[in-house]
Formats: C-alpha cells, structure tokens, sequence
C-alpha cells in the first residue's frame, strides 16, 4: 500500500502517519511544499525510532508525483466525496492520498479524480478529522480488505500470559 501527503503542514502529523506506514509496511510519499524540514526534531519525535525504517520518498509537486508513479490507483481523501472509504474495494498496489491539514487536496486535483474521492463519516457539526487518525482508519480498512497480508500473525512472543487465581471458597 501507498500513502501519500500532499503538502502536509504539521510534523507530528506526519511522523505518527510515518510511524503507522512503517508497523503496516506501507510507502509514505510526501509531495512538496512541506510545512517543515524532515529533519526536523517534531517529525523524528513523533515517528520514534521508526523513522530510519520508513520507504519515504518525496515528489516537487503533484505532476512529478504523477510522472515518477504512472498508473498509479489514487484514491483521494475529502470530506467532498460521496463514497465513503468503505463503499471501495483496494488493491495492495493502491495510494491513498490525503491534503494538508488546513486545506485538504486541491480542489483542480480532486476534479480529476472524482470517482475515486473517498470520505469518513462524521457529524456534519464538524470539519475533519486529524489527518494522522484518518490515514490510520482509511489505511487499516485497505489492509483489513486484503486479510492483512504481509502483516505479523498472532504469535507467541506477543501473546498476553494471564495469571490464574487459585480458587476460593465458593
């Protein structure tokens, strides 16, 4: 799986989404102008020691994303779509994209890819959601659809021992 940020703003943001493509073995793709450094100590922070492990790769902007992944399966995240995220079927080669945090995705991109807008549900009281919550709910619906291949199956170094209590009088 693919995600990609376009133009994220906020660090901590995508360091906990960095963290989460990492657990999950999934690409992050950050496509520029980014609101910070990538050295910067709020992105590592939040990303913990993950951050070395991560396939990140970053684009100028949308066309060089789209030049450098031709034929690439894009779903786009907006509050606009019709479908939610769950309505769609994904593929383990599909991207899922996701706009800055104040913002979103552009209105002339997601104009070109109507079909493939994808949204969560939520209260019409409120705007959004967190963009890392979001990538994290959207990116394990994908994973869950593909019986989360290529992900750690139950093992015994994580398996809880739970303690018996003797028993009492009864």
């Amino acid at each position: 799986m693919h995600i990609v940020l376009h133009e994220p703003e906020i660090p901590s943001n995508t360091g906990n989404i960095g963290r989460t493509c990492v657990a999950t073995g999934t690409v992050l793709h950050l496509i520029r102008p980014l609101g910070f450094s990538l050295s910067e100590k709020a992105l590592k922070r939040a990303g913990l020691d993950y951050w070395k492990d991560l396939d990140v790769r970053v684009y100028e902007d949308f066309e060089d994303f789209l030049a450098k992944n031709p034929g690439a399966h894009i779903y786009m995240a907006t509050t606009k779509a019709h479908q939610t995220y769950a309505e769609v079927t994904y593929g383990p080669d599909d991207y899922i994209m996701f706009g800055k945090e104040t913002a979103g995705i552009p209105e002339e991109i997601l104009v070109n890819h109507e079909k493939d807008c994808i949204r969560i549900p939520m209260k019409d009281d409120y705007r959004s959601l967190n963009l890392s919550n979001a990538a994290a709910i959207i990116l394990y619906e994908a994973l869950r659809q593909q019986d989360f291949r290529e992900l750690r199956e139950y093992s015994e170094l994580h398996r809880l021992t739970w303690k018996k209590e003797p028993a009492g009088p009864a």
